[in-house]
């Protein structure tokens, strides 16, 4: 009995964290209510207030969530060690077009809350800035492996290229609420991956024309 009950409970939890991340992705944390996210879980406030203190609890478990996901989901990258590093670099990049392949819009939660409340709430801040250093980690670690494993057309400090990818893609996924449109988000990232290789002095092989089977007449005077 207490093994079911614990079960339930850990699965309301998990309704409100959801409920809560959906929100915020679809109208940001000012305007979400407690109110909204009962109803979005299809729990009750008691629920509610029984696994959380308040809004801003929610909203740091929201984002924890979120932070554990993506790198659940990014690991795939890095899950094969004997994959070569920039193989491994690629494959990231192909996991976060990915991303923009989904029905729902292509969005962050850790992007929207540190838009939206870093500099009025700091206690956000630091976690958001935790979640986007992990990122930036993980890119900087395989960016550390290539370069012991290739040669690089000149030396560059792995970290800053990492945060350089990151500002792009968090970036771009701005921009791309704005438009309506993955395509932007998705141009970057391919524009992100042609930097990368050229940092090993890998140059993008040139697209093959196609004759033009489109027969022309010569005008006669």
């Amino acid at each position: 009995m207490r093994k079911a009950n614990a079960q339930r409970s850990a699965e309301s939890q998990e309704k409100l964290v959801l409920a809560a991340q959906m929100l915020i992705l679809r109208q940001g944390f000012a305007a979400t209510t407690v109110d909204q996210i009962c109803a979005e879980a299809g729990l009750t406030k008691g629920a509610f207030f029984h696994h959380f203190d308040g809004k801003e609890a929610i909203g740091h478990a929201a984002l924890d969530a979120w932070g554990a996901m993506g790198t659940r989901l990014y690991s795939a990258a890095w899950s094969d060690p004997t994959l070569d590093p920039l193989a491994q670099l690629h494959r990231m990049f192909d996991i976060m077009i990915s991303f923009t392949k989904r029905e729902e819009p292509c969005t962050c939660v850790v992007g929207i809350l540190s838009q939206e409340l870093a500099l009025s709430h700091p206690e956000f801040a630091a976690v958001c800035a935790k979640h986007l250093d992990d990122w930036t980690r993980h890119v900087a670690r395989m960016l550390d492996g290539a370069q012991r494993s290739h040669p690089k057309a000149k030396p560059f400090d792995s970290q800053r290229v990492a945060g350089l990818l990151n500002a792009i893609w968090q970036g771009s996924m701005l921009i791309a609420k704005t438009r309506r449109t993955p395509a932007f988000i998705v141009a970057n990232i391919e524009l992100a991956r042609a930097y990368v290789d050229a940092l090993f002095g890998i140059t993008p092989k040139p697209a093959v024309r196609k004759r033009s089977t489109i027969k022309t007449t010569r005008k006669t005077t």
